[in-house]
């Protein structure tokens, strides 16, 4: 039990010296013989009170509980036993918030899970890969730069060249409230000033112009619709490449 909370402390500040409170609790975690026989309650009060022989004897009665509990979140043995002397020292410092509510075991168990649940989420956040390394299958990673490539780019002017050419062909009567809105970008009153068109009226020659060239644009567009006029490649971080 001394060894397990002595790497606990190492475990949460590695290369750090223990602090005075530090040392009490590890060396109070053998606990005593009057120790054993005393009641959980009395533990608890005594552990309040800032002795360490006490909260020993505490968590070496529920210590292999909080290892089968940490195993079930934790699969890595040697981690699960980490998380429990972490959640241990934890319980130390946040004796004074046990109520007593419910049982000491159970309060202790969350503490556990919580902690285990922690590690679990940096795990997740913290995946290496090294791309030196070699694999069986000569695969090797690469980053890949996160601009577009000449493809997307070559991509856009083509899109921007057919949509030109298909609003030209509009009749003027539409065309040019569409590039008054969709390409200048005025507001709609400004429209209708400028072609002396009321407002309504603009808007509706704006909504026929708009349904005539997604006719036009159509007949370019293969089963996904537009979007195949609108996709653009989205590279990840990492691609995989065969070596020869």
């Amino acid at each position: 039990m001394l060894e397990r909370l002595k790497s606990l402390v190492q475990n949460r500040k590695a290369g750090t010296e223990h602090t005075e409170q530090q040392r009490r609790v590890l060396a109070g975690s053998e606990g005593g013989e009057g120790d054993a026989a005393a009641s959980e309650q009395d533990l608890i009060e005594r552990a309040r009170q800032g002795d360490t022989t006490a909260f020993g004897e505490l968590i070496k009665r529920h210590y292999n509980m909080c290892v089968k509990r940490a195993s079930s979140f934790i699969r890595n043995p040697t981690d699960a036993e980490d998380e429990v002397q972490n959640a241990c020292w934890k319980a130390f410092e946040r004796l004074a918030q046990f109520r007593g509510d419910g049982s000491f075991s159970a309060w202790l168990s969350r503490i556990v899970e919580n902690q285990c649940l922690m590690r679990i989420r940096e795990d997740r956040r913290a995946r290496f890969l090294y791309l030196d390394d070699s694999t069986d299958a000569n695969v090797r990673a690469e980053l890949i730069a996160q601009v577009p490539g000449p493809e997307d780019e070559l991509g856009d002017q083509q899109v921007e060249s057919l949509l030109q050419r298909e609003i030209s062909r509009i009749p003027p009567l539409l065309r040019n409230v569409m590039m008054l809105s969709d390409v200048e970008r005025l507001p709609m009153p400004d429209v209708a000033a400028r072609l002396g068109l009321s407002v309504p009226a603009a808007k509706s020659r704006l909504g026929r112009a708009r349904v005539e060239l997604r006719a036009r644009l159509r007949k370019y567009c293969g089963r996904r619709g537009f979007s195949t006029l609108t996709h653009k490649t989205r590279y990840g971080r990492l691609a995989y490449t065969r070596t020869a």
